[in-house]
């Protein structure tokens, strides 16, 4: 099917998710039944004929700020990071495969025993071949989040868009949580949202996208249904573009 026969707006995605989002109620470690239910989602995205590629974080295991606040070097701090971005991948490849999804764990940070290491065209031929690509191991490089790494992966691959999976609708003036009257943006600028400090993605991912002409679409992941309806073009979330 071409692109102009496609019935979806988005033909190849870059899907961020949070480590918390493999997190039970605690969040904190892994919940195989929660890894279990964002698998059927994203089994029903590549059912509709999108490429997936998926990067994903590591909060629900371990945080690099958290050790450089009380005395660890930042880089290794980050190094433990981005390992345990690959324990993630793992997770969600388990949780991909018992729904039957062709799935591979690329990794920055070579481990052959458990992963591939991360080359951009042998990516893109898993994802021609309809395969589901989980980029773990971050960018590779201390000091930079597994935003930039979505921002970066999303650019390499040719995606259409990267999907900020997170728990609000979309992106607000101000938290929602404590005012109620936060208006919320359907459409914003990269610029703007570095502009207004908005907490999109970290600054220098938000920059990559804007340099390269790649949407970000920010969504609540867990409200049912909608990154289907994102997939066909529905307003949903709100597009920084």
């Amino acid at each position: 099917m071409t692109q102009t026969e496609s019935p979806n707006k988005y033909n190849r995605i870059l899907l961020k998710l949070s480590g918390e989002a493999l997190a039970g109620p605690s969040g904190m470690g892994i919940d195989p039944k929660q890894a279990y239910e964002i698998a059927k989602v994203v089994k029903e995205v590549r059912l509709s004929g999108v490429d997936v590629g998926v990067v994903i974080g590591a909060g629900n295991l371990w945080r690099g700020l958290s050790g450089e606040n009380v005395g660890m070097d930042r880089a290794t701090a980050d190094y433990m990071g981005m390992l345990a971005t690959v324990m993630n991948a793992l997770a969600l490849m388990d949780a991909l495969e018992q729904n039957k999804v062709i799935t591979r764990v690329m990794s920055a940070i070579e481990m052959r025993t458990v992963a591939e290491p991360y080359i951009r065209r042998r990516a893109l031929r898993h994802l021609e071949k309809g395969r589901v690509v989980i980029f773990g191991g971050g960018t590779g490089n201390p000091y930079f989040s597994t935003d930039t790494a979505a921002a970066l992966r999303a650019t390499e691959i040719g995606a259409d868009v990267v999907i900020k999976a997170t728990k609000v609708d979309g992106v607000y003036d101000r938290d929602p949580k404590i005012f109620p009257d936060a208006k919320r943006f359907e459409n914003i600028s990269h610029m703007e949202a570095l502009s207004l400090r908005l907490n999109v993605m970290d600054s220098t991912a938000i920059s990559l996208c804007m340099d390269n002409n790649l949407p970000i679409l920010v969504l609540n992941f867990f409200e049912p249904g909608v990154l289907m309806r994102a997939i066909k073009g529905e307003n949903v979330g709100t597009l920084v573009s």
